[in-house]
């Protein structure tokens, strides 16, 4: 679980967080929208941290509470349309590197594709080498 204790800690950030709130109802139950829960994360650890994303990575893959990254449908897609958009690298659930086969081989030469199993791990990649001391989130 990321606790806003520890974000505001590790970020050395002293203003209030307990007015955030990331709900998302019905999250076991199938639909469009859980695929972007590595990127929502993402998005609020560089808020807290005040570092910059790297821009050439694309991200997809649903968060548990504990900071698991579970599997999500449309990786063809999502990988060509990152190859297409001209990204270098993709984060995706490692329970989805069985559909890595449906990509054409061409596609996958040119990408780094890193399949994680923890959002931790996506941070490292997603903040780069240099922000790895400087990212801590508890899960």
């Amino acid at each position: 679980m990321i606790r806003i204790e520890k974000l505001q800690k590790s970020y050395g950030r002293t203003q209030a967080l307990a007015g955030i709130d990331l709900h998302v109802p019905a999250g076991a139950v199938p639909k469009d929208g859980p695929s972007a829960g590595v990127a929502m994360v993402m998005s609020m650890a560089s808020l807290f941290s005040g570092k910059t994303i790297r821009g050439d990575v694309g991200m997809t893959g649903e968060v548990t509470l504990r900071g698991r990254v579970l599997p999500v449908g449309g990786i063809k897609m999502k990988v060509l349309a990152a190859h297409r958009a001209g990204l270098t690298t993709v984060i995706l659930p490692k329970r989805n590197e069985k559909d890595l086969e449906d990509i054409p081989q061409e596609v996958r030469e040119t990408l780094r594709i890193v399949p994680v199993e923890r959002i931790d791990e996506a941070m490292n990649v997603a903040f780069g080498a240099d922000a790895r001391q400087e990212i801590n989130i508890a899960t």
